[in-house]
């Protein structure tokens, strides 16, 4: 049991909130047992900065992606020329997706869904997989993958009902869990009703941890492992094993 460690599947951590003390996070996230720390992006700066962390530190795994609050289709054309040319060095496209609680008309509506539209074909193109956001549109940005035939798929965060999940699930995609589950309820019946198979644990630092005025750290994963034990009655062991391994099905072989 002591090969399965925890992987934080979605972190900030490239935000300008952990410049001062980066590497104690870091070492915090050790001692938690968090020993791998995917990292997104919400721009090109961002994707370019974790791919200099993923050289600095061993546990940072990097991401490149173009937040759904960007409806820019040429900073989305430089992020795609960029995964292009750096896809062996990145593990995901992310953070990319919709975010219909941001974007209310429809217009800026289709600009979204026009670029995360193309950060699928991206992720079917080099085969990375796809790191998603999708506050308030979660049955859209299932419904998109879906259509477009996309393989390699985590939902982030999500914050719809289980059964808005569900074609998700069938599909094979993966829904990672933050910190914040601990006051959530809808995060406590979506995991109530997805079976673990397809579970994964985040902490989206510096948000979404178990206190909403407290920074959050990777190392707060370890919450996410005990609250889905909780949740679904079963050993904390149990459920490191299974995420690691649902990890490793999505990422592949994650390094320790």
């Amino acid at each position: 049991m002591n090969n399965y460690k925890i992987v934080d599947t979605h972190a900030h951590l490239c935000d300008t909130i952990f410049d001062s003390d980066r590497a104690e996070v870091i070492e915090r996230a050790r001692d938690a047992g968090v020993y791998s720390i995917l990292t997104v992006g919400e721009n090109l700066s961002d994707a370019k900065l974790n791919i200099e962390l993923a050289e600095r530190y061993p546990e940072v795994m990097p991401a490149a992606g173009l937040y759904p609050s960007y409806l820019d289709i040429s900073q989305a054309e430089a992020l795609t020329a960029f995964i292009r040319r750096e896809k062996n060095n990145l593990i995901a496209i992310g953070e990319v997706g919709l975010d219909f609680w941001i974007v209310k008309e429809e217009p800026e509506k289709d600009i979204q869904r026009k670029i995360f539209s193309d950060f699928i074909e991206l992720s079917i193109e080099l085969g990375l997989p796809l790191n998603v956001h999708s506050r308030s549109a979660g049955r859209h940005a299932v419904t998109m993958l879906l259509e477009q035939g996309a393989q390699k798929v985590q939902l982030h965060a999500f914050d719809g009902k289980a059964s808005a999940a569900m074609p998700a699930v069938e599909a094979g995609y993966f829904f990672s869990i933050p910190p914040s589950i601990v006051r959530s309820r809808q995060k406590q019946k979506l995991v109530k009703h997805l079976h673990t198979a397809c579970l994964l644990v985040e902490t989206d630092s510096p948000v979404l941890g178990p206190s909403p005025k407290k920074r959050n750290e990777p190392s707060n994963a370890a919450i996410s492992v005990d609250a889905i034990a909780e949740i679904k009655n079963i050993r904390r062991e149990e459920v490191i094993e299974t995420v690691f391994e649902n990890t490793c099905r999505l990422y592949g072989k994650i390094n320790l």
